[in-house]
């Protein structure tokens, strides 16, 4: 297949990218290399990426441009099967600072990216979501039915992009499935997150950093459980026009992670306390059962293993990744 995915050198686009390359598809990448955080992950990305195009049948293609040219989609979208659009200005507290920059990205992006989609008439669009959009827990886990009240900008950017995504599906017919992500995690993830901080300061031997009391729960999915759901959305069609929750479907309070990464590193390190992060939801946690009904999603990567994963990979990697997380 021929596969476009927007955001195409960040961290679930890269894994995607490396992923349907590897599987033989033909892959373009599409990113605008905005220095929201160090160029050198991204570059890594695309490594990954063009290393499998090397080992295998899929090629590989990069392109430099922001989502928000519809000259530049027209062009890329004019012999694509499918759409992944990861593309987005991430970040809770960056969108508290600056709303009007998701919003550009997010809602005017996705927009354009749905109109070049409709008119080229592409099988099927797949839009990231995140669990941003639920923001105010009326119960757990959230359900694709719970309210949704964003309590950040980047949510709110979020949410607009699903309902575009839905309304383009039963307007003017463009299969889509919006993935509402939650709190995904892996090797070359982002860097200022409390994961990827929790284990640069562990290896520095510095006190891991708790913004808040610790008592904040989260879902964290692992990048390869994301990836395989994408997988499934290449052919499956059973979930056109939804959107789906992605999770691991356990939770985890931050105290507890920071703690589980302290031991596996150096259990002589004591909790650091600041003050709580101003946009950060308090809770999140995923029923997944609509897209296990409609897909057969079932996450496999426990909290635990994924720890394990993290700082293994970490370790490894640490000349070229950490200097970029300190200086996050």
């Amino acid at each position: 297949m021929r596969i476009l995915v927007t955001g195409g050198a960040g961290f679930v686009g890269g894994h995607l990218a490396e992923a349907f390359v590897a599987d033989g598809h033909d892959v373009t990448a599409l990113d605008n290399l905005d220095p929201y955080y160090d160029l050198g992950i991204k570059e890594r990305n695309r490594e990954a990426a063009l290393a499998a195009a090397e080992a295998g049948e899929g090629q590989y293609r990069f392109v430099e441009g922001s989502v928000t040219d519809a000259d530049l989609l027209d062009r890329l979208l004019a012999d694509v099967d499918v759409v992944y659009h990861q593309a987005a200005q991430a970040g809770v507290r960056t969108s508290v600072e600056e709303p009007a920059k998701p919003n550009e990205v997010n809602v005017t992006g996705t927009l354009a990216v749905l109109e070049a989609a409709r008119d080229a008439g592409v099988d099927r669009l797949v839009n990231a979501s995140s669990s941003s959009v639920y923001g105010k827990p009326a119960y757990l886990p959230y359900d694709e039915d719970h309210s949704t009240e964003p309590v950040s900008p980047y949510g709110v950017s979020k949410l607009a992009a699903e309902h575009y995504c839905r309304v383009f599906y039963e307007v003017y017919g463009l299969p889509t499935v919006s993935l509402r992500y939650f709190t995904v995690y892996g090797p070359r993830m982002r860097p200022n997150m409390a994961f990827t901080n929790f284990v640069s300061r562990c290896l520095a031997g510095e006190s891991p950093v708790i913004y808040g009391d610790g008592s904040q729960t989260r879902d964290f999915t692992y990048v390869t459980d994301v990836v395989d759901v994408n997988r499934t959305l290449l052919r499956a069609d059973a979930a056109d026009g939804e959107v789906l929750n992605v999770g691991s479907t356990t939770t985890i309070d931050v105290e507890t992670l920071a703690r589980r990464i302290r031991d596996a590193i150096d259990p002589d390190l004591e909790l650091v306390y600041d003050d709580p992060r101003e946009g950060d939801a308090e809770h999140t946690h995923a029923d997944v059962s609509k897209a296990d009904e409609l897909l057969g999603y079932e996450p496999k990567v426990t909290i635990d293993e994924g720890i394990d994963r993290f700082v293994d990979w970490y370790r490894e990697n640490e000349s070229w990744y950490d200097p970029l997380v300190r200086s996050s």
